[in-house]
């Protein structure tokens, strides 16, 4: 039984480049990577409080979390009540359209909780502010 060869400029013409398919995919990836709205999570432990009703937020952009000490959490750092607007006005720069979502620890104090929905309103010109909660 023979075996036929094949010629080099044969095989050369049937082999598949995957060249420009890789370069495709990596772009991809690139436009996604770059384009994609992170959610800074609070350096705060947090226990929610838990709710029968409850609207789901989506695209949630900035959390801020009130911790059980009720200590204010602006993504990784801790913040006074009187930052709260310049860190608003510093996380639109980044993401305009975001939503703010308020966390409050189940035993934080309602009246910083108050206070702090006060003044993200006064910034934000709104008179709805997000809560995160569990579902009950």
């Amino acid at each position: 039984m023979a075996r036929k060869k094949r010629n080099a400029a044969a095989s050369a013409e049937d082999d598949v480049n995957l060249t420009p398919m890789l370069d495709v995919v990596f772009i991809l990836l690139i436009f996604f990577i770059v384009t994609a709205v992170f959610i800074q999570e609070p350096d705060a432990e947090i226990e929610r409080i838990s709710a029968k009703q409850f609207e789901k937020q989506s695209p949630l952009g900035m959390l801020i979390a009130v911790d059980k000490k009720s200590k204010i959490f602006f993504g990784k750092s801790e913040v006074t009540l009187s930052d709260i607007g310049f860190r608003i006005r510093e996380a639109r720069k980044d993401n305009p359209e975001g939503r703010i979502v308020v966390q409050p620890h189940r035993n934080a104090e309602a009246g910083v909780v108050i206070d702090l929905m006060e003044a993200i309103n006064a910034e934000e010109k709104t008179n709805k502010v997000a809560l995160s909660v569990l579902e009950d």
